[in-house]
């Protein structure tokens, strides 16, 4: 380049002048797979090319125009390049793609700023969508609103039934930095569906609407005015109301609590009726012969609406002659004699009347005497007085056998009938007191090498009859079945780290029931993931369901969570009877009442359950820092005759149960593994992951892949649902006498951290790697002492030696302490005898390596003679 420059020469009057930029590259996104373009624009300038990311950009990529200014008449040079999508991916490991416009002149050389070209996205899902709520008229709503990763940031606008939020012309919503939605004072308007909404130059992706309800609370009215009394004269009653109209509930807020009409107790005054006081004492015989006498109707004075006194106030009565004063004339007095003669006849005839009166009103009086008793239970009637009396509704015949004590001294008889579940049972299986399935022939059992257990083959086609187990799986390779009673035992499914524990006791005395584990396939199960849950593990089957336990049993499966429990919301699904899946616990938030209880350990998962059924780990990623562990597996054929060589590339959950399988595929497909196993964290970041080959020898192998990585789509690795993925690299050798093969192979996520592998091998040499196990060659099902590692008589002995509570703390507690299983102290004491809990659980971590001298010692560092009782020999047990 510089030697072109110094070929072209400035006019004299401008060769002292450094070159000036008068345009500028700027910032530029890629948008899908169009290119950008970055021009240039420099005066006075002799050359101008552009530079990117540290590089001359070849001659020939440049576009160059020459021009004059005529305001200056200084040379102007233009120069355009084009940037492809592929020019920027393939600078790998490099955060940001740059260029730069370099101007010289025989005066020196300028550069323009740096433009940064990006390729520009946006991700289909929102990292926090809004949430539906249900709120109070006035409350404050909070929408919260994460939006997908893009380039360049998007814009986030929000929407309420489609119609777009605008915040200045309505100031009760407010849209925070963080894009999240306030709505400072609920109304009712405000009830509908919003939806967050993220655009930029590449797409425009809406998240799902969050329903928002405005309800309001019934609030009471004001009291009525207190009703009249019920009662004319007496005890009565008297009532107000409201109403639940301030306001009235809408929106399904809640009714007013309390009454809407209130009673009150009330006397109303009776009538009184006026009676007469008694007379006054007679007058002095007045000038006219008589005298007189008076009374007052004040006892009592009428009220209230009561009648008045009958009769005369004022009495007279005539003076006898001695009484009359002496200037009387005696005519008068004849006259008064006269008159009194009349008056003591009429007094004799009123006297019969009322005499004959008096006898008709007896006779009156005590028929109706006669029929009052018989009616009348209250004497108040009669006396006129007021009693309050409890109206009850009257009581059947047999009323009295309500009231009847049971009789706690007679002995309790058994139920005859038929006990049902809650769930229809019907076409399931059923239940009796003996076996839980079939009597095997003849009605016996084998022991084999210290197991019971029925023949596989033989216990599969008994199954099959029973209704509930026809959709099984058939593969006895992934299935174990054993006969088991009050000693308990173990199912194992080889290779997998899937157990069954049945610890002695937890199947009752005197029963013998036949039980069965197994892996079910994913493919054919429904199992419901929404949002960021994801399947952990494998789906396990223990049964038969409905069996009665008197302990819980201890089912053992691998996971593959990074074991953070930070980073995770993990519940355990199981499939009830029509097949439904329910959530029966959250991790974490266990309670020990429950009838299930989880321990997660860096790898492993232990289900305490008193029932059995089919059984699913799911997890739910609470943020982007959530990992699942992937085993990435390579195999490659065995024999290669030709020039093609593929290599298989497996990415499948970390759990022994999918690497069991693809080693048994492999080995039908007649592959070999080439390398040990690989752990890789797969970060719930929406971002694929990529596979890629490099630093082969190009003198002697070429890939025959066009791209230059494969790619693996996030939700085929998160959802969990396919059992194992795999990329194919196919390679090409330039002869048939190649055999060494040295290359690297990089996993990554896309904007993410990666790893490097190398490979290194002879693709001549059979040298297949075998299947490693951990675990040994064990049998599947084992019945009995032969099943565990403490004797049950030892284990009798440590469980009455550590129940009981210690005031030193020399107990259950320490022993759990010793074993760190301190955090599932709660669970333990729920139960009858925690010792026994924590030793299932010791028998369920170290049945394959397990060293019962360290549990000896333990128990001899609490203090407790029973550590001796680990050196009795099994001949003495």
């Amino acid at each position: 380049f510089r030697k072109h420059a110094a070929t072209a020469t400035l006019p004299a009057a401008f060769s002292d002048l450094l070159p000036h930029f008068q345009v500028e590259p700027e910032d530029e996104y890629i948008v899908k797979n169009k290119p950008v373009t970055l021009t240039c624009r420099s005066t006075p300038a002799t050359q101008i090319y552009f530079k990117c990311n540290g590089e001359w950009v070849h001659q020939d990529d440049h576009l160059i125009e020459r021009t004059v200014d005529p305001a200056t008449a200084l040379p102007i040079m233009q120069v355009t390049i084009d940037i492809t999508r592929q020019q920027v991916e393939k600078i790998f490991g490099l955060d940001q793609y740059w260029c730069q416009c370099v101007a010289w002149s025989t005066t020196g050389t300028q550069k323009s700023q740096k433009a940064y070209i990006r390729i520009a996205y946006l991700r289909k899902n929102f990292e926090e969508e809004p949430q539906g709520k249900e709120v109070a008229l006035d409350q404050e709503v909070l929408l919260r609103c994460h939006p997908p990763e893009g380039v360049p940031q998007p814009e986030v606008e929000w929407q309420r039934n489609e119609d777009i939020l605008n915040p200045e012309s309505d100031p009760n919503f407010f849209v925070t930095a963080d894009h999240n939605l306030i709505i400072r004072k609920a109304r009712m308007a405000d009830t509908g569906n919003y939806t967050c909404v993220a655009k930029n130059i590449v797409a425009r992706r809406k998240s799902t609407s969050a329903a928002v309800l405005v309800y309001v609370n019934g609030g009471w009215s004001t009291w009525t005015t207190w009703s009249s009394c019920s009662a004319v004269c007496g005890r009565g009653w008297q009532k107000r109301s409201r109403s639940c109209t301030n306001p009235t509930p809408l929106n399904g807020g809640s009714s007013c609590e309390g009454q809407n009409i209130q009673k009150s107790v009330c006397v109303a005054t009776c009538p009184v009726d006026g009676g007469w006081s008694e007379w006054s004492k007679w007058s002095a015989c007045g000038a006219d012969c008589s005298m007189w006498r008076t009374r007052e109707c004040t006892q009592p004075s009428p009220g209230t609406g009561g009648k008045d006194c009958q009769g005369l106030d004022l009495q007279s009565l005539n003076c006898t002659s001695e009484q009359c004063p002496q200037s009387e004339c005696t005519t008068y007095m004849l006259q008064t004699k006269l008159s009194d003669v009349a008056l003591y006849v009429g007094v004799v005839a009123v006297a019969l009347c009322l005499t004959l009166l008096l006898i008709v009103v007896v006779l009156v009086y005590r028929r109706k005497k006669e029929g009052l008793d018989a009616d009348v239970a209250d004497s108040s009637i009669l006396t006129t007085g007021f009693q309050p009396m409890g109206i009850k509704p009257s009581k059947p015949e047999n009323s009295h056998l309500l009231t009847i004590q049971p009789d706690l001294t007679t002995t309790t008889t058994s139920y005859q009938g038929t006990l049902r579940s809650r769930h229809d049972t019907t076409g399931k299986f059923s239940m009796t007191n003996g076996t839980l399935l079939d009597p095997l022939p003849n009605g016996s059992h084998t022991l084999h090498n210290g197991k019971l257990n029925p023949d596989p083959p033989e216990f599969v086609s008994r199954l099959s009859t029973q209704s509930y187990f026809k959709t099984l799986p058939r593969d006895v390779a992934n299935a174990s079945y054993g006969t088991f009673n009050f000693l308990g035992g173990r199912l194992t499914i080889p290779n997998t780290g899937i157990s069954l524990l049945i610890p002695p006791e937890a199947i009752p005395r005197g029963k013998i029931y036949e039980i069965y584990l197994t892996v079910q396939r994913k493919e054919d199960l429904r199992l419901p993931l929404a949002g960021c849950q994801t399947l952990l593990g494998p789906v396990v089957s223990c049964g038969p369901p409905g069996v009665v336990l008197s302990r819980p049993v201890i089912l053992s499966m691998d996971h593959c969570s990074d074991g953070c429990l930070d980073n995770w919301a993990l519940r355990l699904k199981k499939q009830n009877y029509e097949g439904v899946w329910e959530d029966v616990l959250l991790m974490g938030e266990e309670l020990v009442s429950e009838p299930y209880y989880c321990q997660l350990e860096a790898e492993t998962c232990r289900l305490f359950s008193e029932q059995l059924g089919t059984f699913a780990l799911v997890g739910e990623s609470l943020h982007m820092g959530a990992a699942k562990r992937l085993r990435l597996v390579l195999f490659s054929d065995a024999y290669c005759s030709t020039l093609e060589y593929n290599i298989r590339v497996y990415c499948m959950d970390d759990t022994q149960e999918v690497f069991k399988e693809v080693m048994q595929m492999e080995r039908q497909l007649g592959g070999r593994l080439i390398d040990e196993p690989h752990i890789l964290l797969f970060k719930d970041s929406y971002h694929n992951l990529r596979l890629s080959i490099h630093d082969m020898p190009q003198a002697h192998w070429r890939s025959k892949l066009l791209a230059g990585y494969q790619e693996i789509p996030f939700y085929h690795i998160w959802n969990g649902s396919q059992r194992y993925l795999h990329c194919t690299f196919t390679l090409e050798r330039l002869s048939l006498s190649t055999c060494e093969l040295t290359c690297q192979l990089c996993v990554w996520q896309v904007e993410g951290e990666g790893q490097s592998f190398s490979l290194d091998f002879n693709i001549a040499k059979v040298t297949a790697r075998a299947l490693a196990s951990s675990h040994g060659v064990y049998a599947s099902a084992l019945a009995g002492p032969s099943a565990f590692q403490i004797p049950y008589l030892i284990r009798q002995k440590i469980c009455s030696s550590l129940d009981a509570p210690c005031p030193n703390g020399a107990d259950w507690r320490m022993l759990a302490q010793r074993l760190k299983l301190e955090r599932h102290m709660s669970f333990f004491a729920s139960k009858a005898s925690p010792t026994s809990v924590i030793l299932d659980l010791w028998e369920a971590q170290h049945f394959h390596s397990g060293n019962i001298n360290q549990l000896a010692a333990v128990m001899a560092d609490i203090g407790k003679q029973e550590a001796m009782i680990f050196l009795v020999s099994d001949g003495e047990c």
